[in-house]
């Protein structure tokens, strides 16, 4: 055998086999022939090979173009100059053979080959230049090969010239030409300058990894920058890049957005005949139909559940996803591919090495060889592993963002039924707990086919080694694999459990904390605990199944080891020939570890597409949520036309409801409203006074007729919706500025006095649902909002019944009214206020559903209707409990009922700033906390704690058993591996089967009890934790509520709950298994040779310098990264309830920009995590693979010392190593990102805490209050709210409470519950200090009906009776005495009907009722009444005033009333002026005095 074009220049002979052998048995001496043609060509068949796949992606690659630097300058001159050497030594021999000389053919194609490839790597240099690539890989393994190529020509040309032979032309050639490939070789390193209209440029803290080297990104040192930053100093938000624009909202939520719109499109038109068209202007989108829908297809999507969706959803999601990100995973799919061909490299080497150290007579150098190609194998397979793995990361980040960004888009898109199949708390975890299970997909996705892969090869290679006895190791694992399926797919029912759990309480504990203080007035802190605390309890009683299984499944080694005992056992028994050598022992248990690793990893990839399933329909179900449908012209131009129109007599609307059946709105409304006019819509409770209006802004869905919106429409709901922003930014609502026109609107919305009192002014931060403003604030906000906004058409739904007489008619005459700035707009007011009836145009009197009458107030009465017969009925009402009033009938009825201008107003909560000027003047809401450093050890010991004492020792017993047990187990196979082979055979076989395998079952026992022992104390630790933070927060004062967002307390409650439920555990059972291999390998390996000692003692300090040096950074951004999270949690939940205004003003785009930005600064803070953690695994496998290159040369120095037994088990552990190291430094880090959860968790420990006082049986008896100098500031160094207060009140003591705005009112209601402790003095019920009471039997005893009426999501009666302490007779006596029976009666369920989340199925004036109807199922001894009939109509108004006075007749009640009129029957009357007492008498004796109560009655029209 020879080669064709080489032959030897002086003896023309070809090259023979002979000359390989003396080369690989004897010398490392590689031929010339080689040298010049092979060794030649590899970098230049490298680059051809390369050539056409990247010259596609440059040709994608557009990025700008590079100015001509002076590195790239150096690079072409080199380049041309080293092409010029190629072929002057191409033409040197051509005209060496023309003289005559004798040269191979080689001597002439190889510089031809070199210098055509020269050519190509100076145009790659052009074109990347051109393309904007700053560093190329390609052509720096390009000249590192050809430096390598280069090294063993010059190393030949040292030889020759050594021996003399003289060829100085072709000497000086390769001298040069090694020379010019090495400099070039290290410009390559360097980067370029960025391209010419790069971002970077102008970026002022641009992402390094663009401008970072080739070498610089695969080993990611380009991160050290951040990670040395933060090891000398905390991170902040600050110091981290700014975000890639491929990572970006604005570039990935766009492109996933139009995707799935297309096929939503497509699905639809298959469906039925519906034409969905949609255009975007200002940010919104607008549906049209073409047809109306069939009735059965609309229940249908009506009762859609989100959690149970259809398959054929998530297929279509899942393909939408993968058309954008399927691409990029390919790719990181080949790396993973590459990966494993050199994972299985890695034991033929292996096998090589320890046959040399079998053969005595090998030379040293191959022992060298061997231990340095594994090194170099092991350090390639980190590099593709570790790119695959930052592949799937980085999709994992877009993935998140993509899918935020879409279910955030849902939410303002969402039609009323669809907003009653889900919850805010559904919905966060949709994009918390959901989106991470895909994000976990994507990096086990692979496993699914690449494990069965991995398997098949270790069987190939295992039966290359024993033969038949190979097909025993098959038998046995397709034996269990059946058992592995059925576990999985059992914990995957369990985990579809665990899921539905998780969902119910994040819903739950999402309406607690936004209802929070309405359960601590009636004191259900530990009812609704309870509730939590079962669904919980439920929750982890899944988690716990679902962990045992994983524990038996995935950690237990007894599949591996069971193929190992058998395999051997069989190959050893069955023929007594079969010697069990170190080769086939510990190479064999090399390639099982690899069989046992995708083994594992299958359970955990079929796992992860188990959980990721059932995130994925959960996602496509909620997307597929019906959508809102715009079902009516609507044309943005200045006019302010309305129009109702229906050609027959049937519905013209209809509302969906969560059961899924429909209920009719509206039937005959024939309606037209023209520019300019007022419309009044009135009518009784549940009449669809705000469903007409919810129809005109297209909340509800058209079922015939024609509905047209001429111009842009202004909103104000009847309960306000405030932002958690300035008081300036809530009327502004993204407008620009006008300094005039905003002053105009504070004035006539009666603002300038609150704003007075603010701390900032304007600028004044209003808490979330604006929790720190009183309800007439609120609503005046929400009304100056609307003002502002100049629209043409302005729908007010009963915007007058939350301010007080004197503050409504400022609003009526300078907004409303006929002189208002809204006088040339088109108004529909939907009020109760029946006093300003007469100042409108038209009036609309609506009755179930359908227009009564309509006309103008004089029209009507003169009519003697439905409107009439209402006024006189009311007036008659009056007269009975009213003072006589002269005058006509008429005027006596307006003026009677001038006292229906409401106001539901809280006390100013007055939460100053403190005085001081600074920059947090005007700041309520606290941001997230972060904390620095290191986390303290105090945290682990609170964990460990949690988990218990006895559980730790016996973690750590069954650890060190099972360890021990594994040592033993190899040790004695090695013993094995070295028995002396006597005729052939070794003797004792049987026991040393028998050996092996008790010592393999022991281990396999105690390996289960110690990951079922972590896994269950984890759970116990779990639960403990979880409880501890529920009733922190159900104990905290209502101050913490209102400084604490809504986002941070459910980011506590869902993510870092998660993580603590799964993460926690699953890591340190990983920590702890690593750390007891660990040390079991430095055991084995310094054992065996000793001298190991000097390279592992270093390394081992090596890698505590890499933890240290990244631990600080990694915990710190995982904080940053928790803290940026909660803004994204608080504004989903703030739109989800705003939705409705949202869109009326059309803002959308506004909002997903806000939400946007709040997701690109969580991946802000994400990313960088994302890199620290494969900057760490990277280096440590390099350092791990130092190791086993150590242990491999330590052991061939040491050959004649070690028997192969010894060195088989000493390399074997060795190269276990590299990943046991690597993991245990990322399960230690992980633990210490993930035990970031647990500080947080505990952060609210700490806070504030409402006192438990002490219990009093049987009281109070007579409901006798005494307020003794008693003084109230909400939060210190504020100014006092109640100031002095000193007053008794007799039991059975009617008592009404008067004062304007800003009074401290219901300040006295929140001091009487003690919601904020006295400042001074004290409140006696009864003779006792109510702050001796425990809170709860004092407010059970004292029964509040708020002024905003709360329900829960649950059935009608758990809303009433969350104790379940009374009878369904007494629950229907309360129904019939607030006139709700009948209503009750007609629902579907009745007691059992499922109430929406706030209730958002009823509406307001039933949700009052319901309220009512509550304080009647409670019957305290005393009363507060906060407003509770400011949203009912005046009919039920005055049923409501009666009841409570025969009802409530033997009780003490406190009504805080600005109807003046509900109050003057009242024994004795308190008016209340900044906090102080101004008046405290009889109404007969306050009328006398023509004092301030004086004036409230004349205001109010009742004198």
């Amino acid at each position: 055998a020879y080669w064709p074009i080489c032959c030897s220049a002086s003896t023309r002979q070809p090259m023979r086999r002979s000359d390989w052998n003396q080369t690989w048995f004897i010398d490392l001496h590689f031929p010339q022939c080689f040298q010049d043609t092979v060794v030649a060509w590899i970098p230049c068949a490298f680059l051809w090979v390369v050539f056409p796949f990247y010259y596609l992606y440059l040709k994608h690659h557009k990025k700008g173009y590079i100015r001509m630097s002076h590195l790239f300058k150096a690079k072409m001159v080199l380049g041309f100059i080293l092409m010029l050497l190629c072929f002057s030594n191409l033409f040197f021999t051509l005209w060496e053979i023309n003289q005559g000389t004798l040269r191979a053919p080689a001597f002439f194609i190889s510089p031809a080959v070199l210098g055509i490839t020269m050519m190509l790597a100076v145009f790659l240099t052009q074109l990347e230049r051109q393309k904007g690539v700053q560093s190329s890989g390609v052509l720096l393994i390009y000249w590192l090969l050809s430096f390598l190529s280069s090294i063993v020509t010059v190393n030949l040309k040292i030889q020759h010239a050594m021996k003399l032979v003289s060829d100085p032309f072709h000497h000086i050639a390769s001298y040069t030409y090694s020379t010019l490939v090495l400099v070039e070789l290290v410009i390559s390193f360097f980067t370029d300058q960025p391209p010419f209209f790069s971002k970077i440029v102008s970026d002022s803290n641009p992402c390094p990894e663009a401008s970072a080297s080739f070498v610089s990104r695969i080993t990611y040192w380009w991160f050290s920058g951040l990670l040395w930053k933060g090891y000398q100093q905390p991170l902040e938000a600050e110091d981290l890049w700014s975000l890639m624009k491929e990572n970006s909202s604005e570039e990935i939520v766009s492109q996933l957005e139009r995707e799935w719109k297309m096929y939503c499109g497509r699905h639809l038109s298959r469906l039925q005949p519906f034409s969905l068209c949609f255009f975007r202007k200002t940010g919104s989108i607008t549906f049209e139909k073409d047809q109306q829908r069939e009735a059965d297809l609309t229940e249908a999507r009506e009762t859609q559940v989100l959690l149970e969706p259809e398959d054929c959803q998530s297929k279509s999601l899942l393909k939408v996803l993968w058309s954008m990100f399927g691409t990029y995973f390919l790719f990181g799919t080949l790396s993973l591919v590459i990966c494993d061909v050199f994972l299985f490299s890695v034991p033929k080497v292996f096998s090589l090495f320890l046959e040399f150290m079998k053969d005595q007579e090998s030379p040293n150098w191959k022992g060298y060889f061997y231990a340095g190609l594994m090194f170099f194998l092991a350090c390639l397979q980190t590099l593709f592993e570790q790119w695959y793995m930052y592949t799937c990361l980085v999709i994992g980040v877009r993935l998140k963002t993509a899918v935020t960004g879409l279910v955030y888009r849902k939410i303002l898109v969402m039609s009323n039924a669809a907003r009653k199949a889900t919850t805010v708390g559904e919905i966060v975890n949709l994009v918390s707990v959901d989106v991470q299970k895909l994000m976990d997909l994507i990096i086990y996705f692979n496993g699914i086919w690449l494990a069965p892969i991995r398997i098949i090869i270790c069987f190939v290679f295992l039966w290359q080694l024993l033969g038949p006895s190979a097909l025993t190791a098959v038998a046995v694992f397709f034996l269990l694999l059946p058992l592995n399926f059925a576990i999985t797919k059992k914990r995957s029912q369990f985990q579809v459990s665990f899921m539905q759990h998780k969902d119910d309480r994040a819903k739950l504990t999402n309406a607690i904390f936004s209802d929070i203080k309405v359960i601590k007035l009636y004191a259900w802190e530990k009812a609704f605990m309870e509730k939590v605390l079962g669904i919980r309890k439920q929750e982890l009683q899944a988690l716990k199944r679902s962990q045992l299984l994983f524990a038996s499944v995935v950690c237990c080694p007894f599949a591996p080891f069971q193929i190992a005992l058998v395999m051997f056992a069989v190959y050893t028994l069955v023929d007594e020939t079969h010697v069990l050598d170190a080769q086939k022992a510990f190479v064999s248990l090399t390639l099982i570890n690899i069989l046992n690793t995708a083994h594992s990893f299958l359970p955990f990839s079929i796992n992860a597409l188990v959980q990721a399933k059932v995130s994925l329909n959960r996602l496509a179900a909620f997307l597929s949520l019906e959508e809102q449908t715009f079902s009516f012209s609507r044309r943005d131009m200045s006019q302010g036309l309305v129009s109702f129109l229906c050609n027959h007599s049937i519905s013209a609307a209809l509302i969906a409801v969560t059961s899924g059946a429909t209920v009719l709105c509206f039937g005959r409304i024939n309606l037209s409203v023209l520019e300019g006019n007022l419309l009044a819509v009135v009518g009784q409770v549940g009449a669809g006074k705000s469903s007409l209006l919810a129809t005109l802004l297209g909340e509800l869905q058209k079922l015939e007729g024609h509905v047209s919106v001429k111009g842009t429409v202004a909103y104000v709901p009847q309960q306000a919706w405030i932002q958690n922003a300035s008081v300036e930014d809530n009327i502004l609502f993204g407008k620009e500025m006008d300094d005039s026109w905003y002053n105009r609107v504070i004035h006539a919305c009666a603002l300038h006095p609150d704003l007075e009192t603010f701390p900032a002014g304007s600028r004044s931060e209003i808490g979330e649902k604006g929790i720190n403003i009183s309800g007439g604030q609120k609503q005046r906000v929400g009304l100056a909002r609307a003002v502002y906004q100049k629209a043409a058409i302005y729908l007010l739904d009963d915007p007058l019944s939350a301010v007080d007489a004197q503050v409504g008619q400022h609003i009526f005459e300078q907004v409303i009214g006929p002189n208002g700035l809204l006088k040339e707009k088109t108004r529909i007011l939907v009020t109760h206020t029946i006093s300003i009836l007469p100042y409108v145009d038209n009036i609309v009197v609506l009755v179930d559903g359908e227009i009564s009458e309509m006309g103008c107030y004089q029209e009507l009465l003169q009519k003697n209707g439905v409107f009439a017969d209402f006024l006189y009925s009311y007036s008659s009402a009056q007269e009975e409990e009213a003072y006589d009033l002269p005058g006509n009938p008429h005027m006596q009825i307006i003026c009677t009922l001038l006292n229906h201008l409401l106001l539901i107003v809280h006390s100013i909560r007055q939460d100053r700033a403190p005085t001081a000027a600074s920059k947090d003047v005007g700041r309520l809401i606290e941001g997230e906390k972060t904390q620095h450093g290191r986390v303290n050890t105090s945290i682990y010991l609170d964990y460990l704690k949690a988990m218990g004492s006895p559980v730790c020792l016996y973690i750590i017993l069954l650890f060190t058993c099972q360890q021990t047990a594994s040592f033993c187990r190899g040790y004695w196979l090695s013993k094995w591996a070295d028995d002396p082979v006597n005729n052939g055979t070794q003797k004792h076989t049987e026991l040393r089967v028998g050996v092996f395998g008790v010592l393999g079952v022991i281990q396999a026992i105690g390996k289960f009890g110690s990951t079922a022992a972590v896994l269950l104390g984890g759970t116990i630790a779990s639960r403990k934790l979880f409880r501890q933070l529920l009733e922190n927060i159900a104990r905290s004062p209502m101050m913490f509520f209102e400084q604490t967002s809504i986002g941070n307390l459910l980011n506590r409650f869902s993510k870092e709950m998660d993580a603590i439920d799964s993460v926690i555990p699953d890591k340190l059972k990983s920590l702890l298994g690593f750390l007891f291999n660990l040390l079991e390998i430095y055991i084995v390996i310094v054992l065996a040779t000793p001298i190991a000692v000097v390279a592992i003692v270093p390394l081992t300090v090596l890698y505590a310098a890499f933890q240290n040096f990244y631990v600080a950074t990694s915990c710190q951004l995982r904080r940053l990264e928790a803290a940026s999270r909660s803004p994204i949690y608080s504004h989903i939940s703030e739109t989800f309830q705003g939705s409705g205004v949202i869109r009326a003003y059309k803002a959308q785009q506004r909002f997903i920009s806000q939400n946007d930005f709040r997701v690109d600064e969580n991946q802000r803070m994400c990313f960088p995590g994302v890199v620290a953690d494969r900057w760490l695994a990277a280096n440590l496998e390099f350092l791990g693979n130092s190791i086993v290159l150590f242990a491999a040369l330590f052991a061939v120095i040491n050959k004649k010392q070690l028997t192969p037994g010894i060195a088989a088990f000493s390399i074997s552990y060795a190269l276990q190593i590299t990943g046991i190291l690597n993991w245990m430094v990322r399960s230690w880090t992980e633990i210490e990102n993930n035990v970031v959860s647990v500080e947080r968790v505990k952060e609210y420990s700490t806070t504030p805490k409402e006192v438990a006082n002490q219990i009093f049986q049987a009281w109070p008896t007579e409901g006798r209050i005494e307020f003794r100098n008693y003084s109230l500031q909400y939060r210190p160094n504020l100014e006092l709210a109640l100031k002095n207060i000193t007053i008794t009140i007799r039991g059975q003591e009617k008592i009404g409470i008067a004062g304007r705005t800003g009074a401290g009112k219901s300040t006295l209601a929140v001091g009487l519950l003690r919601l904020v402790e006295a400042a001074e003095g004290e409140i006696s019920i009864d003779g006792i200090n109510i702050a001796h009471i425990g809170l709860h039997d004092l407010r059970t005893k004292i029964t509040i009906i708020p002024q905003d009426p709360i329900l829960f999501s649950g059935s009608l009666r758990m809303n009433l009776d969350p104790l379940n302490t009374y009878c369904d007779a007494d629950i229907w006596t309360a129904l019939e005495l607030t006139q709700l029976k009948n209503f009750v009666l007609n629902l579907p369920d009745q007691l059992n009907y499922e109430c929406s989340e706030q209730g958002e199925n009823l509406s307001i004036g039933q949700k009052q009722l319901l309220c009512l109807a509550r304080a009647l199922l409670r019957k305290t001894k005393i009363l507060v009444l906060d407003e509770a009939t400011a949203s009912v109509d005046v009919e039920m108004d005055l049923h409501i005033q009666s009841m409570i006075r025969t009802q409530f007749k033997e009780c003490t009640v406190l009504t805080i009333a600005h109807r003046v009129n509900t109050i003057l029957d009242c024994n004795r009357i308190l008016v209340l002026e900044n906090g102080q007492i101004a008046e405290f008498d009889t109404p007969e004796k306050l009328m006398a005095q023509k004092g301030l109560f004086y004036r409230l009655v004349e205001e109010s029209g009742l004198v």
